[in-house]
């Protein structure tokens, strides 16, 4: 599997249209979390975030806020932003723009909100088009931290994240089973790193 874990400017500019990151000069970062919500790991996520104050983005897959709902209700209620990322964990490359839709709107029955963000970040421009004129803001993301990828260590992931993330940066973690060992080890330290660095993480609004 082929991904960078730093978005290059030339395929932000490409897909200007999509947000990667947020221009501004604050000590500002904006954590991600995709795939929950997941028992025992979106908990430990949401644990770690109340102790250092942060806020972060939970892109929901619509099937699992369906079983765990009262997972999704606390990541509302300890005020941080959801957002939808399919009810089924969509392709978009291989799947018809007319079946993505609709897969969009079975999810949005369960999360409400008007970002989306598109699994293994693929998305025809044709389906981009028709979400963007539904309404729904598109959030991609500048700092990948790898801890999908099985291949990737605990370690690598902290470095991943350490060393690619600025001020205004949109980083991507899981808040999922496959992730769960990398969340564990990297995610407090992440969090202990940039607070004493003078950052606040920030939930898109």
């Amino acid at each position: 599997m082929m991904y960078l874990i730093k978005t290059p400017s030339i395929i932000q500019r490409l897909f200007a249209n999509y947000t990667w990151s947020f221009p501004t000069k604050k000590k500002e970062i904006f954590l991600t979390f995709d795939d929950g919500p997941t028992p025992e790991v979106t908990e430990f996520v949401l644990d770690e975030l109340k102790k250092y104050d942060a806020k972060a983005t939970f892109f929901c897959i619509g099937k699992n806020v369906k079983c765990h709902h009262h997972i999704y209700e606390r990541i509302c209620e300890e005020g941080h932003t959801v957002g939808n990322h399919t009810f089924n964990h969509l392709n978009g490359f291989f799947t018809k723009n007319s079946e993505y839709i609709e897969n969009i709107q079975q999810a949005s029955a369960h999360i409400h909100s008007d970002l989306f963000r598109p699994p293994y970040g693929r998305l025809k421009s044709s389906q981009g088009k028709i979400l963007t004129k539904q309404g729904y803001k598109i959030i991609m993301w500048s700092v990948l931290s790898g801890d999908f990828d099985h291949k990737v260590t605990p370690e690598k992931c902290l470095e991943n994240v350490i060393q690619n993330t600025k001020e205004g940066s949109i980083v991507v973690m899981h808040d999922s089973i496959k992730a769960k060992e990398k969340i564990y080890y990297s995610l407090p330290k992440i969090l202990s790193y940039f607070k004493e660095k003078g950052f606040a993480f920030s939930a898109i609004s």
